[in-house]
Parts: structure tokens; C-alpha cells; sequence
């Protein structure tokens, strides 16, 4: 991990080093083994150091060719040099002699911006082409290097690792982007996360997969990759299936160990992080190399969020040095203002004071690559959409059997199932007017789930034509309208109107009912989310705060294109879901943990200790300073969320209203931080 930085004045002007230098300077902590800056009459580039990759203590950033009209600036590890060095022609001296950044500056002379094309792992890099006056900008396939610029037309362009480099200089503004605020508050698991768009006005991030070439005529933006969804792998046997999906696995954690330093893992118990330990743990201990480090989070005062049992079965293996922390005896508001200073925005994480726990521990042990099963889950897939597929085919035999299957796997109704992934479709002929379609598939589903065709008519034939205001009212007597989190109920009603947030939710849901999906379609929808680039960004900065690399096996592009071209039963079978990782990694993953249901949910250590530490701070926000939010917060609707909140029984489920809390609370401390304004 390191840091880049850099000006180009469109209007000729000379880039003043001492500028570059406050730039560099501010990412100190991205960087702590060097520094370097290089300028040339309207352009500067800047980088910040942080050893990590054997090739990483031999090179020298920013770096120019030998002609002197390219230099490069990049925070970058590439994953298939040897392809590359054999592909450039670089086979005239040790591999271990080429930097990744020669790689990327070579890739560049040979294929000028369709480089980024060839080159696989996690970048983000800025080029300075002399010959053609253009600065060439490209960032990786997923977002795990963040990339963020300001420019302004005809005068000047500015980019850097964290917004707190841009805003060194006095030309870039520091004003508040209400439109930010809006998607932040309305609380529907990211639908509204624009990838583009910052808390700061006129302060950009460059999109994952994206490059963006700048000159003084012009700033052109291209994406120069797209996950392909109609592309489909077909294989003889699962033990096919699984022996492609082990190679690709491995190769995927393989190339993430490539470390001169000592090297730590997450390790929660669940699958995704024990299968990054497992293997990671195997290939280390065949190259004769040191111990993986795990970091794990145990909770002696939630037992029922412990997962040591599964944790300390994939300690047994051997060849593992633990370490833990307590997130339980942490505020979920701990470091705040140090948070806010690494972070530059506020953030949807709640749970990111786990991380940044575990990020310190790493740090306190010498650790500089961290491991990360962030998501492997919805990367490898639930594969739960199928149960739509096969209800839209109106298989119900199949429909039943994974149903009752996964209901036993992981402590779900059957009957949660059919109205989530099958009754869709009966509301769908409902709608359409298909009454003997919808009688027929009634009677199918009645005879294999005992539910009487007349309540499949009332709720789902009956029901979903009645007028809105009517579904309403039903709701209100049956006592179950409450604001939830995707209703966006907190926002001010003026806020939302002037802010036009209906127009922008409808803009940005688009048009296809998930209900509709394929599941393939559903797992592209997931895996295409702009939530994953933001939350890869705010860990990004957590473990920089500490000079420390994140990794993410699963955020391998190769990984990710084969399981979404994967067939649905490859995906769920018998009720198992992300089967075919179950079945690859037989004699690597411990039995307990290939075979468990779900994982815990550790949402009460959070709306615990969000009570338990913070009580004053969130009245002082909530009750005492009331004006700070009314701009953009329904204060009332919000004081009742609160209350209900604090006046639950320790069997109510509080995580929504403590999630809502905490995200308004957030909002109102760092707005008050910064002193931003619209």
C-alpha cells in the first residue's frame, strides 16, 4: 500500500513543489519508508512509500522511462507478472528485478490506454505522457485502491489517494454535497451509493474499472472492463466444478501472499475467512515460510456472538500464530475523530470499529499484509435467487426440496422462503390477470408447503391489487407500519423535496424487479453493486491508518467471472448454498466449518456497546442539539426510533434502530468536525 498524488495545471501555470509537498506529506501514514516528488513545468506527481512485495524495497517512485516522456506515479501490486514480463519482452534480467510499476509503465509504452486491459491484481496509477501533453489515470477492477481528483475546466486537475491531499491546496473548495447526504440517509443497503460522487462538492472518485485520460482540451472517461453476464461455464460433474473452482481459489490467495513482510489473516470462523486462513496457512507452510498471522474478535461478555469453537478448529491445523480482539468491551464510536481524519467522509460501516481494532492489532505485531474475506459470500453466492428460477419455471418439486433444505441447513421457515422466492410469481399472474395459472400454481404450492390455496389467493392474489392507501391502513391496524430502514423515513420531507430525492431514487433503482431475475442475473446484480467499492474504500483506510495493505482473495477478477458463469445448481444444492467452495476445499477446510449453516450475526455487540459507551454523546446529538440535524433529519420520527430503541427488551431485535441511531449520530459528528456547509 502506498499513496500518489499529483497537479496538472491546464492553464500552463507552474506546479510549485512546496504544494506537492504539503500533498505527500498529509499520506505520510499511507507511506512511512520514502517519499518522492517529481514536477515538470505544469505537472507534478507525488508518492508516498510503504515496503510490502520483495520487488517494492528496490523501487523508486515517481518513476520515469528512459527517454524521460513517461513518468508514473502508482499505488499498485499486479498479480500476473510473469505473463506481463514475458509479454513485454523483459525476460533480459531477473524478475525479481522489475518493479510493478515498470510493469504498468512498460505495459503502457507497448499498449498506450487499453494498458489497464492486460493487467490484473489492485492499482491505481497516473501517467504522464510528455509526448502527448496527457495525463493518463486508471484505477483497478473493484475499487481496492482508491482514486479521487478535483477538476475544474481549463484550469486544473488534481488527484490523490484521500481527499485530505486534494484539499491541501486552497483553489479546491470545501462544500458540503447535499446530494451525498440524501443517499447517505436514506438507508436502503446502498441502492443509493453513486460511485462517482463524494461529501465533497466538485470532489470526485474515479469508478472501479474505470481510467480516465486528461488534457487541456478535455477529460475523457472510459470503463475498460465489464463483468460479463450472459457468459456460462458447463462442466461434466461437480468434481469438475470443484477442481476449477479450487485452482482459481488458491491462485487468488497464492499471488496475495507475495509479501517481504509478515503476512496476517482475518479469521471470524465463518467460510470465507476460514478458507483465505486454510489456504493461505497450506501454501506457506509448502514454501518453508513463516507463520500466517490470524486476527480474530471473541466476546466474552456476548457469548452468543462467540465463534471461538469454529475458530479454534481451523487453529488446530497448526501453523497459525492467534491473536484476538474484544470488540465487545469497544465503543462502537471509539477513535472517532482519529477515524474521521483516516476515513475524510463518513461511512456506512457500523462495525468498522471491529476492523480497526483488528487493523491495530495486526500493526502492533509487525504485520503489513492483511488478508480480508470481506464478502466472499455474495462473490461465490448465496445462490438463495435460484428459489426464484425455479418458481419462475414453476418447478415446485425442486422449489420444496432446496427450500426444506436450506431451512434446515440454516434455521429458516420454509414458509419465509415461498413468500420471499415464490410467491412473487403468483402476484405476477395476479397481476396479469392469469387466474387459472395462478389457481393451478396455488394448488401445486399448497400441496407441498400445507398452506391453503385461499390464503395463497388473499395474500398474494387479492392483496397486492388493492390500492396502496388500503395495504396501508391494513398495516397500521395490524400494528406492523413502523419506519424501516429502506422506507428512508428519517429524511426531513423539505430536504428530500428540494434535494428531488424521489426522481433520483427512481434513476437510480432502475427498472428490472429482482422478483424477475434469473439467478445469474440477481448474483450480477450483487457482484455489480457500488457498495462494494465504497466499503473496499473505508477498509482501505482503516488498515492504512495503521500502514498496513488490505488484500481480498475474493476480489480476484478471475474468481469473480467464474462464479458468476456458473450454473445455479453450482451455486445451491440441496438446500447448501456457495456449494461448490463447500466441495473444493474438502482435506483443506476443517468439516465443522465446510459444513456449517450461516454464521453468527454479531449485531448485538454493536447495539450494545452503541448504548453501553455512548448513551450522552447520542442525547447531546439526538435530544439536546436538535438543529444540527433538522436540515436534513425528521427530528421527531428519529427521538421515537430512539426511544424504542433504548426501551427494548434484551430479546428485541434492535439493530435497525440502533443502525439508524448510530448513522445519524455519525453524520451530526462529522459534519460538526469538519464544519462543512453546503
Amino acid at each position: 500500500m502506498s499513496a500518489i498524488a499529483g497537479i496538472y495545471y491546464l492553464d500552463g501555470r507552474p506546479v510549485e513543489r512546496a504544494d506537492l509537498g504539503r500533498m505527500v506529506d498529509i499520506l505520510a501514514h499511507r507511506g512511512p519508508d520514502g517519499a518522492g516528488v517529481w514536477s515538470e513545468g505544469p505537472v507534478g506527481l507525488g508518492h508516498r512509500m510503504l515496503w510490502t512485495t520483495p520487488e517494492s524495497l528496490i523501487e523508486q517512485l515517481p518513476l520515469g522511462n528512459q527517454t524521460g516522456d513517461l513518468v508514473i506515479t502508482a499505488d499498485a501490486r499486479i498479480d500476473n507478472r510473469d505473463e506481463l514480463i514475458a509479454a513485454l519482452g523483459l525476460t533480459d534480467r531477473p524478475s525479481e528485478k522489475i518493479t510493478d510499476s515498470q510493469l504498468i509503465l512498460s505495459a503502457y509504452e507497448r499498449w498506450g490506454e487499453s494498458c489497464p486491459e492486460h493487467l490484473l491484481g489492485d492499482f491505481a496509477f497516473v501517467i504522464w505522457d510528455g509526448r502527448k501533453k496527457v495525463l493518463f489515470c486508471a484505477r483497478d477492477h473493484f475499487g481496492v485502491k482508491p482514486f479521487y481528483y478535483y477538476s475544474r475546466s481549463g484550469r486544473a486537475f488534481v488527484f490523490a489517494s484521500e481527499i485530505k491531499a486534494l484539499l491541501c491546496l486552497p483553489e479546491v473548495p470545501r462544500r458540503l454535497n447535499e446530494t451525498k447526504v440524501a443517499d447517505y440517509l436514506y438507508l436502503d443497503e446502498g441502492i443509493l451509493h453513486d460511485d462517482a460522487i463524494t461529501f465533497y462538492q466538485e470532489i470526485l472518485r474515479l469508478p472501479p474499472a474505470h481510467s480516465l485520460t486528461v488534457s487541456k482540451g478535455e477529460a475523457r472517461q472510459r470503463q475498460y472492463w465489464f463483468l460479463d453476464p450472459t457468459r456460462e461455464i458447463r462442466y461434466g460433474s461437480d468434481e469438475e466444478y470443484a477442481e476449477a473452482y479450487r485452482e482459481i481459489f488458491t491462485n487468488a490467495v497464492s499471488c496475495r501472499l507475495r509479501s517481504a513482510f509478515p503476512v496476517g489473516s482475518t479469521l471470524s470462523g465463518g467460510l470465507d475467512s476460514s478458507s483465505i486462513t486454510c489456504v493461505a496457512r497450506k501454501l506457506l507452510a509448502e514454501n518453508g515460510d513463516r507463520r500466517l498471522h490470524t486476527f480474530s474478535a471473541i466476546y466474552d461478555d456476548v457469548p452468543e456472538c462467540d465463534e471461538r469453537p469454529f475458530i479454534n478448529t481451523v487453529l488446530a491445523q497448526g501453523n497459525l500464530e492467534p491473536h484476538y480482539v474484544h470488540p465487545d468491551q469497544l465503543s462502537p464510536l471509539a477513535d472517532l475523530d482519529r477515524v474521521f481524519w483516516h476515513e475524510d467522509e463518513v461511512f456506512y460501516a457500523p462495525n468498522l470499529f471491529m476492523h480497526w481494532a483488528c487493523c491495530r492489532a495486526a500493526h502492533q505485531q509487525g504485520v503489513r499484509i492483511f488478508l480480508d474475506g470481506f464478502d466472499g459470500d455474495t462473490i461465490v453466492s448465496h445462490g438463495i435467487a435460484y428459489l426464484t428460477e425455479l418458481a419462475r419455471r414453476e418447478q415446485w418439486h425442486a422449489f420444496a426440496i432446496e427450500a426444506n433444505g436450506y431451512s434446515q441447513h440454516f434455521k429458516f421457515s420454509p414458509l419465509h422462503l415461498l413468500r420471499h422466492y415464490g410467491t412473487p410469481h403468483l402476484t405476477e399472474l395476479a397481476r396479469g390477470g392469469q387466474w387459472l395459472a395462478f389457481a393451478r400454481q396455488a394448488s401445486c404450492i399448497s400441496k407441498y408447503f400445507n398452506v391453503s390455496s385461499r390464503n395463497l389467493f388473499l395474500s398474494y392474489g387479492l392483496k397486492p391489487l388493492a390500492p396502496k392507501a388500503i395495504r396501508k391502513i391494513w398495516r397500521v391496524l395490524r400494528g406492523r407500519l413502523r419506519p424501516t430502514r429502506s422506507e428512508g423515513a428519517i429524511i426531513n420531507p423539505d430536504f428530500a423535496e428540494r434535494i428531488g430525492l424521489a426522481e433520483r431514487i427512481q434513476t437510480l433503482q432502475g427498472g428490472q424487479s429482482r422478483s424477475a431475475m434469473t439467478s445469474r442475473e440477481h448474483h450480477y446484480h450483487l457482484l455489480t453493486s457500488s457498495m462494494h467499492s465504497f466499503i473496499l474504500e473505508v477498509m482501505n483506510k482503516s488498515a492504512t491508518a495503521f500502514s498496513i495493505e488490505p488484500r481480498h482473495p475474493f476480489f480476484d477478477r478471475r474468481l469473480i467471472e467464474f462464479c458468476l458463469a456458473l450454473p445455479p445448481e453450482q451455486k445451491l444444492d440441496q438446500g447448501w448454498n456457495r456449494i461448490i467452495a463447500r466441495r473444493a476445499l474438502v482435506n483443506v477446510l476443517p468439516e465443522e466449518v465446510r459444513w456449517r449453516g450461516g454464521k453468527t450475526d454479531v449485531s448485538p455487540v454493536f447495539a450494545r456497546g452503541l448504548l453501553m459507551f455512548e448513551r450522552e454523546r447520542l442525547e447531546n446529538v439526538l435530544l439536546n442539539e436538535p438543529k444540527m440535524m433538522e436540515r436534513y433529519v425528521d427530528m421527531a420520527t428519529l427521538r421515537n426510533v430512539y426511544q424504542r430503541y433504548v426501551s427494548r427488551r434484551p430479546e428485541d431485535d434492535a439493530h435497525d434502530d440502533a443502525h439508524t441511531v448510530w448513522l445519524v449520530v455519525s453524520l451530526a459528528l462529522w459534519l460538526r468536525s469538519t464544519g462543512l456547509t453546503p
